[in-house]
């Protein structure tokens, strides 16, 4: 792998760097609260807002485009935090739902549109190596203030502000990183240091999450594998060994 090759995977990484920095601490929210697939449900709303206004004529790079899908998120945050209010019990499975709708009224929109095809697997698997830095900096600044959001005033923003927050950072990490990373950077870090004592948990996190996406990067470029998926195979064998290594000596502990 030469020089040239680590030069293009840099904007990778950095856009992966991005991701990790929210969707670790909000993923980790997010197991607690027992609403693991919230972010699935609002990356697809996203999606449809995107289609939606594609389908309307917009320039799929334009910021019609982003203010309909962070709309669409928004739309989907507010509803599920009225169901989380009015049946908690079946929140979960009013999530699924959510998602399946969003999903197939978006492949409605897609049927007769001759890309369809590559539209939705961009939505899936991302297109995390044709990111540019110029594009990164306005989701940097918004992740940049989120993040002090989250850290400095979580306990007071509530749980609707905490699904504006979540909205609006899946709403761009599903543009960079698809719907398949999405769901990885938020949920497998967050188990991996689920059994870790709590002073240890941030840091175990946040070190899976970036050495899969590091480890995935190099592997794709050395393979030439599609990007998306090895990084999602190894922030899930990462997950995996920390898992194991930390049941290992809960049982070695307990005997």
């Amino acid at each position: 792998m030469g020089a040239l090759e680590l030069s293009l995977l840099f904007p990778a990484l950095v856009a992966g760097l991005l991701v990790i920095s929210t969707h670790v601490p909000m993923g980790r929210q997010v197991l607690a609260r027992g609403i693991v697939f919230i972010d699935l449900a609002i990356a697809q709303v996203a999606g449809l807002g995107v289609t939606a206004a594609a389908a309307f004529g917009f320039d799929a790079s334009g910021w019609k485009v982003q203010v309909a899908a962070v709309a669409a998120a928004m739309l989907g945050a507010v509803l599920l935090r009225w169901t989380e209010k009015r049946w908690p019990s079946v929140q979960e499975a009013l999530i699924g739902v959510l998602f399946v709708f969003a999903a197939s009224v978006e492949l409605l929109l897609l049927a007769n549109n001759p890309h369809g095809g590559e539209h939705l697997k961009d939505l899936l698997v991302g297109q995390i190596l044709w990111v540019s830095l110029d594009s990164l900096w306005p989701i940097a600044l918004m992740y940049l203030v989120v993040l002090a959001i989250w850290f400095m005033a979580r306990d007071r923003i509530g749980r609707i502000g905490f699904y504006g927050l979540f909205a609006l950072v899946v709403t761009q990490s599903v543009q960079l990183v698809g719907i398949y990373l999405v769901f990885t950077t938020l949920i497998a870090p967050a188990l991996a240091a689920r059994f870790w004592p709590e002073r240890f948990g941030l840091a175990i996190a946040y070190g899976v999450a970036l050495a899969g996406y590091v480890i995935g990067l190099l592997a794709s470029a050395a393979f030439d594998l599609p990007t998306g998926a090895v990084i999602v195979v190894a922030i899930v064998v990462l997950m995996a060994g920390s898992i194991l290594i930390r049941g290992r000596e809960v049982s070695a502990a307990e005997h």
